[in-house]
């Protein structure tokens, strides 16, 4: 098992730069683009994550395995980053749109312009993030290569976070609906052309066992008997509802609680700088700690630090971005984590059946975290709604104290619920080192058993 190049960690690396430019834009503004730019009802905009959310557990397991059973010159899943960026990049414009029509209009308008662009997502993350599992089988390289991909990730994270908001007020000189519609385009071309650089930087080559013949449901059923792999689709939902939750409230929290919403762009700007240098520390970490040991520890962390946010002063504007850096430094390593840990999965599912679905692994993993958070945006709309929020406007004190809450004490709940969690994962290092041996051993007898 060769190691791979450092272009090559590179190239697949900056893809994820790209998908961010979306998913940040999703998980820090389309919240309050739709209570406070397109006028959609708190209540209505929380439903519509969710219910979205039905198309995605239709479209992420077809996509898995469409991607598992392409076959062309460039590979299974290379080749919808060539060809699928355009379209996502027509997808965000129009979901950033806001068509003159009632009430009930926009409501609609917003569940059809989502749903396609997150069906245009999954057809560009599902088969991005099923490449990490084909490009090498070593444990600590996926581990080094995914920490690659999410230290790009957060660098894009904290672009949108930093820019954003200056970018639509830039752009759209006065307008601020034709600002939003401009910066998405903006990030539409940059994603599509880094979507580009990842197809010509990356070489697949793990394959599935030969003369391997499933169908979805084989796939499918694979899967739900794999132990590791369910922990890790309850695991990635429970802690993206830990992230949304602190960069969607985020703008909240400094509009309407502090009351300094000329803060907002640079606490959510060191806020992914913080978790890009957690990411970047993974592969330090994990040659002295066991991945699923160190993702307990780093989400206790992120607990206890995330309720101690709470009793902050409003006036201690230094604490409360501290408080912000370390939870970020705990919360940076759980990406590259995590789907290091699916790729281990798919060997898990290749040793235990003697079948492979990478894409099928990757499709479900995605529909996780897109399902974590669309819960955690849902279950913040829904409270501010609860709470009386009303946009634009100054707060109630009941109101201030539910924003208060989104932002600290939430997560932090949620973030002890995902270190008890992951406290059930099986595969340690010993048994990693153990699938792999004996995948390779599998290789070798393959031609011996066929002559």
């Amino acid at each position: 098992m060769a190691k791979l190049s450092l272009k090559e960690k590179v190239g697949y690396a900056v893809g994820d730069f790209g998908f961010n430019l979306y998913w940040a834009s999703i998980a820090s503004f389309l919240a309050v683009f739709y209570t406070d730019v397109f006028g959609i009802p708190a209540a209505a905009a929380g439903t519509m994550f969710l219910v979205t959310k039905i198309v995605d557990a239709i479209t992420d397991p077809i996509m898995g395995a469409v991607a598992d059973r392409t076959r062309t010159r460039w590979g299974k899943f290379r080749p919808y980053l060539l060809f699928a960026g355009v379209p996502m990049a027509g997808a965000a414009v129009i979901t950033f749109s806001t068509p003159d029509l009632n009430e009930s209009g926009k409501i609609i308008y917003a569940y059809i312009t989502y749903s396609f662009m997150m069906v245009m997502y999954t057809v560009l993350s599902t088969p991005y993030s099923s490449l990490s599992g084909v490009l090498t089988a070593r444990s600590q390289d996926r581990t080094t290569l995914i920490s690659f991909r999410f230290i790009a990730a957060f660098v894009g994270t904290a672009m949108v976070n930093k820019f954003t908001l200056p970018l639509v007020e830039w752009l759209g000189q006065g307008d601020e609906t034709l600002g939003w519609q401009l910066t998405m385009l903006l990030y539409g071309i940059v994603a599509a052309i880094v979507f580009a650089i990842t197809f010509f930087s990356t070489t697949e080559r793990i394959a599935p066992p030969a003369g391997q013949h499933t169908n979805p449901l084989n796939d499918i059923k694979d899967l739900l008997n794999n132990r590791p792999w369910v922990i890790l689709i309850a695991l990635a939902m429970i802690i993206m509802m830990t992230i949304t939750l602190r960069g969607g409230s985020g703008y909240y929290y400094f509009a309407y609680y502090v009351e300094r919403p000329d803060l907002i762009s640079n606490y959510l700007f060191v806020q992914g700088i913080a978790l890009g240098v957690g990411a970047a520390f993974t592969p330090l970490m994990t040659r002295f700690i066991d991945k699923t040991k160190l993702l307990m520890l780093l989400m206790g962390i992120v607990g206890v630090l995330s309720i101690a946010f709470y009793f902050v002063p409003k006036d201690a504007i230094g604490l409360m971005f501290t408080l912000n850096i370390l939870i970020s430094l705990a919360l940076g390593p759980k990406s590259p984590l995590a789907w290091s840990m699916y790729a281990d999965s798919a060997d898990y599912t290749e040793w235990k059946t003697g079948r492979r679905a990478t894409g099928m692994t990757f499709s479900a993993a995605t529909f996780a975290q897109k399902l974590g958070g669309a819960l955690g945006s849902a279950f913040m709309l829904w409270m501010l709604a609860a709470i009386g929020y009303v946009a634009r406007e100054a707060q109630s004190d009941a109101s201030q104290q539910g924003i208060a809450l989104l932002q600290t004490v939430i997560p932090g709940v949620i973030a002890f619920i995902a270190a008890f969690v992951v406290s059930f994962y099986p595969l340690t290092n010993e048994k990693l080192e153990q699938i792999q041996t004996d995948l390779k051993a599998r290789e070798t007898e393959q031609p011996t058993a066929a002559s």
